[in-house]
Order: structure tokens, then C-alpha cells, then sequence
């Protein structure tokens, strides 16, 4: 019977002095008239939340869930605690014509 050797991948050192990669080229910054930078609003799920929120229309509970990837109850926890509570945003819950609930922000709020 004959053994042979396994070959087995190199492995290199570990060592602290790597040559760094490139930088990827920068994407150009929109610059106001007074020479300061614009900065666009990160685009988190609260962001992308109020956004379908304040559509002439609204937004559906599964138009949420697609959006945050989300569970359904986890998406009235939201609108219920961050939205209503922390935010202190009014939203209005309606049925359509087809019986589909449907959210929005309300923008007329009576005092």
C-alpha cells in the first residue's frame, strides 16, 4: 500500500504592512451656491416608511411590508409606536372602495 501526500492549500502569513487597495473613484457632491456640500437624507426604513406614508393615496399594510421586509405586525407596531408616538405624526387609517385598509399621514389635522 502506497500513501500519498495530500496537497493543501498555502496559506499565507498573516502580517500587518498589506498594501491597501485602491479607493474607488468618488461619486461628484451636489454643491449649493454658498460652496457648502449637499447631503441627501439617508434612505432608512423610517425614511422609506414616511414616504409611502404621505402619498395622495397612502399606503397599504403589504406595500409596507414589501418595502421594509417587514412582517405585518411588526408594521402596525411601527406606525402605532415610532410614527404616532415617538414622531407625533397623525396617521389616518381608511378603507377604499375595495374594502383594503389603507394608511396615510393626515395633513389637514384639526385642533
Amino acid at each position: 500500500m502506497t500513501v500519498t501526500a495530500i496537497d493543501t492549500p498555502n496559506k499565507k502569513p498573516k502580517s500587518g504592512n498589506r498594501a491597501r487597495k485602491s479607493a474607488s473613484p468618488q461619486k461628484p457632491t451636489a454643491v449649493r451656491a454658498n460652496g457648502k456640500k449637499l447631503t441627501a437624507a439617508p434612505t432608512t426604513k423610517t425614511n422609506q416608511v414616511i414616504a409611502l406614508l404621505r402619498r395622495a393615496n397612502g399606503t397599504t399594510i403589504v406595500d409596507l411590508s414589501t418595502a421594509t421586509g417587514w412582517q405585518a405586525h411588526s408594521v402596525r407596531g411601527f406606525l402605532s409606536g415610532t410614527v404616532k408616538k415617538k414622531m407625533g405624526l397623525a396617521v389616518v387609517s381608511e378603507k377604499d372602495g375595495n374594502g383594503i385598509r389603507r394608511y396615510r399621514i393626515a395633513t389637514d389635522v384639526a385642533a
